[in-house]
């Protein structure tokens, strides 16, 4: 009777791992040979598929082999150094290619109208890929994340707070912060010795605080010390993603979820930020109840428009986790994105005086001198420091690339795209594209968005920066606004140059920034 239960054990043990090995088999080899070759027969190749790692060896060593160069102050190809994969596979494959993450296929689409149908598509054939319990504990699953009826629903709730009218009452607010934060370089430039100049050794890491202080006080109101908190804890999480990030070799399931030192310490961070913001928004639901009302920051907006409706006691549309998600992620993206987009301008305009210039004459003749208070309607005016802006964002935008993954097997530009496919969109490289943005594509023009970002290149959706179609950034007005509001009060009190020790070596940590920081010098201007 044992040796019989023995023998039942043992010969379950081998069904099990043959089914096993069988399983890894299909996923690690049979499907990915099988899935190059499909594609091979469209006339789609790439660097050959490495067992279980993929190309993951060869992108980190192309990364590692440019993670030292530097450019020349007026080059704007940083390629080499943030996509330097992309621009090895695709000098040998061409604009769309196939690459391999881990045993996951990766369709690298730099083709404009493919992108465009992937980015356009309403089927939810293309869908955010999971990004993970780390990026999760630092944004949440909002807008950026979501997917379907979900993305569906926080999208119907977080909209009414992002309107134009909505977004402009703030700009008072907005200069405000932005003043705060100048006054004590005009307050510096003034004590200095030798002719009224500030430096500010990293301009980038004040504007991160500058517009961490603009999304407190606009998301929060009055608790917007709280969303500092909030703020110094997403740096933390964010300086864990891009570590792990960095550091990742050979790909390990379940390495997010063991109790090592570094998944505690977020796991701690993630329970305070939630901790913070679910005080926030109880205490506005209690105000509400007594009448006082939700506010009419972002977080009031958003919460009036998720509160109950109708007599019958109709639910919120979203729950207490997920209103924790958006307010994660519009903090987030809030201030990060903004804060780089404002360090790639100043950089722009201290290497090219002349439409420093341009613009201070605009913004002064716009939006008055110091005495004048900056509004909505005068900011929304600055034509000219919009294209500069737009241009920023074409050669300096915070996110590189875009992933989406194929949920089903579909079509795309006469491809077949099998089910679990990465798409990767090079963002990067897809706005110095010669072909769409003209023989300057690699120059600093503000010029070819005179006649706004549809018309700025042969192809309409080729400006890619607050992505495309139903997905496109619901932030985006707020960001150039914000923007906006911050380098006129800059402009009207400051003429700026770069510093001569800047090492120009933009780095990809999960936002495009200054390898080393951005030192400025500023030099008051007589009034």
């Amino acid at each position: 009777m044992a040796s019989a239960l023995v023998m039942c054990l043992v010969a379950l043990a081998v069904v099990l791992a043959t089914w096993m090995l069988t399983a890894a088999m299909h996923r690690l080899v049979w499907r990915p040979y099988a899935v190059a070759r499909a594609f091979r027969r469209q006339g789609i190749r790439g660097p050959p598929y490495r067992f279980y790692v993929g190309n993951n060896e060869e992108s980190k060593a192309l990364r590692v082999a440019t993670a030292d160069d530097v450019l020349d102050l007026r080059s704007h190809d940083i390629i080499p150094r943030v996509l330097p994969q992309y621009k090895a596979w695709m000098a040998s494959y061409g604009k769309v290619f196939l690459s391999w993450a881990g045993h996951t296929p990766a369709l690298w689409v730099g083709d404009h109208e493919m992108v465009k149908q992937i980015l356009a598509n309403k089927a939810g054939v293309y869908r955010k890929p999971d990004p993970g319990p780390s990026i999760l504990a630092l944004m949440g699953r909002g807008l950026v994340f979501a997917d379907g009826e979900q993305w569906t629903r926080h999208r119907r709730v977080v909209h009414p707070a992002f309107t134009m009218d909505k977004i402009k009452m703030m700009a008072k607010t907005m200069a405000e912060c932005a003043d705060e934060v100048v006054g004590t370089w005009e307050a510096r430039a003034a004590a200095a010795d030798g002719g009224g100049v500030a430096r500010v050794e990293n301009i980038g890491q004040e504007f991160v605080e500058l517009t961490a202080d603009v999304i407190s006080h606009t998301a929060f109101g009055s608790r917007y010390r709280e969303g500092k908190e909030v703020f110094l804890a997403q740096r933390e999480l964010q300086y864990m993603v891009f570590s792990s990030m960095n550091n990742a070799g050979i790909p390990f399931p379940g390495l997010d979820y063991l109790p090592n030192k570094t998944n505690v310490r977020r796991w701690q961070l993630t329970k305070k930020v939630r901790g913070t913001l679910m005080a926030i928004i109880r205490d506005r639901q209690a105000a509400a109840k007594d009448a006082r009302g939700y506010g009419d920051d972002l977080l009031g907006l958003m919460l009036e428009a998720n509160a109950p409706t109708g007599t019958g006691g109709q639910r919120a549309a979203m729950s207490m986790d997920e209103i924790i998600d958006e307010c994660k992620t519009f903090f987030f993206a809030g201030h990060e994105t903004t804060a780089h987009l404002l360090t790639w301008a100043v950089f722009l305009l201290g290497t090219h005086p002349e439409w420093q210039r341009k613009l201070r004459e605009e913004v002064l003749r716009e939006c008055g001198g110091t005495a004048m208070p900056l509004s909505g309607d005068s900011v929304k005016k600055l034509k000219l420091t919009t294209m500069v802006l737009y241009e920023t964002l074409r050669l300096y935008g915070a996110v590189i690339m875009l992933a989406r993954r194929a949920g089903a097997d579909g079509e795309l530009g006469g491809l077949k795209i099998p089910k679990g496919t990465m798409m990767m969109i090079p963002l990067a490289m897809m706005h110095r594209d010669e072909d769409v943005w003209g023989a300057d594509a690699g120059e600093f023009n503000p010029e070819r968005f005179r006649d706004g970002v549809g018309r700025a290149a042969k192809h309409p959706s080729a400006m890619l920066a607050f992505s495309a179609g139903p997905r496109s950034c619901i932030g985006q007005d707020f960001a150039m606004l914000e923007a906006k509001a911050t380098l006129a009060t800059i402009l009207r009190r400051f003429e700026f140059e770069v510093a001569p020790e800047y090492v120009h070596a933009p780095a990809d940590f999960l936002t495009l920034q200054p390898k080393c920081g951005l030192p400025i010098l500023l030099k008051l201007l007589d009034h």
